[in-house]
């Protein structure tokens, strides 16, 4: 009867850190999702930019 009530224990403790673990790792791509979206409204504002500067730069070329 040992053995049967170990293997349920067992068992259940493994559910429960894979449990921990998911929530861990669901936590952790939350967080690299925003990273990912702070990162791409960065470099959209960078490319306007680049944009605007580069049309300055070939009205000044044309001008000269």
């Amino acid at each position: 009867m040992f053995w049967p009530m170990f293997a349920v224990a067992v068992g259940f403790v493994g559910l429960a850190v894979l449990g921990v673990l998911a929530v861990r790792v669901f936590l952790e791509a939350r967080r690299l999702g925003a990273q990912v979206a702070d990162s791409a409204r960065r470099i959209n504002r960078a490319a306007e930019d680049l944009e605007r500067a580069s049309v300055s730069v070939a009205r000044a070329a044309d001008a000269l």
